[in-house]
């Protein structure tokens, strides 16, 4: 079995795959170098260094990009997904997660509400910073560079 075959039959979506990978594991080495804990739940999850989101999406289209040309229609559809993902991981969820936390401390902090009645607290880490959302692309480039440089161009 070559490394093409390795999980989907598809290259570009293989090196996708390995580019989220690793955006999930550095977000967890990240938080146990700064933090001192280990927290595999973070690995899962959205948010945090580096977007994991970025990374996947520019993986694609750089992948795209090298293999079939730079002006070729492919690479123009799979840079405007990445844009419309990496815009959305900044400003659409990043705006949610704040109203998140808004609602959190209102439920919380409403001595008149029985906060049980509204379940579990939303989830605050939703989207990105802008450095974020860089680190994530510049990796999703790396990886999608360097993965058609080894399996395509060598």
């Amino acid at each position: 079995m070559n490394v093409v075959e390795f999980l989907t039959t598809n290259m570009i979506l293989n090196l996708s795959i390995a580019s989220w990978a690793i955006a999930q594991v550095l977000k967890g080495l990240i938080i146990l170098i700064r933090e001192r804990r280990l927290d595999l739940g973070r690995m899962l999850d959205g948010g945090g260094m580096p977007s994991s989101h970025s990374s996947f999406v520019c993986t694609c289209a750089t992948a795209v990009g090298r293999m079939y040309g730079w002006s070729s229609p492919l690479f123009a559809i799979a840079a405007v997904v990445a844009v419309v993902v990496m815009y959305d991981a900044f400003n659409v969820r990043q705006a949610a997660g704040e109203q998140a936390k808004v609602l959190n401390y209102m439920i919380q902090n409403l001595a008149e509400l029985n906060s049980e009645e509204f379940g579990k607290g939303l989830k605050e880490l939703l989207g990105h910073t802008f450095p974020q959302v860089v680190a994530g692309a510049v990796l999703g480039i790396a990886v999608g560079w360097l993965g058609c440089e080894w399996f395509v161009f060598s």
